[in-house]
């Protein structure tokens, strides 16, 4: 039987090969970790449990920060629809933020209040327009179905809040509405 004893130097080499691929496997259980934190987060901040969209967001290496701004263009863009916005619209978004795990006081949140004090040059909605667009055109029907309603629901409740001219008459104005038509045409 021939001796299996190594010699140091083969030792040191053999163990310098297995602490290598414990790396490589450490190295891939944290991006595992990483891939379903991502995913996790993805759900959260869109409220979509749909895999095939999640899998279409992180196809396109979206992350969770980018997929809430995303979210939060509709809305902003309805609460001026009329040039104004008012107070229960900018509470209504603000909530939706919130909802979105935005903190009070965050970089974002600090984004988010100054479009409700400023309204945003036209470029932004015709970027989130292209990248609406972008992500739409990867997906099948169904799963651009699921995500269109998601923010068309979001938006028309921003929309909503403000209760029509003094608590009467329809819930959305005119401005709102085609604001909102002018969204849903992007999914297509």
């Amino acid at each position: 039987m021939p001796n299996r004893t190594l010699n140091p130097d083969a030792l040191r080499l053999e163990e310098s090969f297995f602490a290598e691929e414990n790396a490589k496997l450490l190295d891939k259980l944290r991006e595992e970790a990483k891939d379903k934190e991502r995913r996790d987060a993805l759900r959260a901040a869109l409220r979509i449990d749909d895999e095939g969209v999640v899998d279409a967001l992180v196809e396109l290496d979206l992350y969770p920060e980018t997929v809430v701004a995303f979210g939060l263009v509709p809305l902003i863009e309805v609460a001026w629809a009329d040039w104004e916005i008012h107070d229960k619209e900018r509470e209504a978004v603000l909530k939706a933020a919130f909802d979105r795990g935005i903190e009070p006081g965050s970089t974002t949140c600090e984004l988010l209040e100054n479009w409700l004090t400023r309204r945003p040059g036209p470029e932004m909605l015709e970027t989130w327009k292209h990248y609406v667009g972008v992500i739409v055109e990867n997906m099948d029907s169904n799963n651009r179905a699921l995500l269109r309603d998601g923010v068309m629901a979001q938006a028309k409740g921003i929309a909503e809040a403000a209760g029509g001219f003094l608590g009467f008459g329809s819930k959305i104005s005119e401005a709102e509405q085609k604001v909102l038509d002018d969204l849903a045409k992007a999914f297509e």
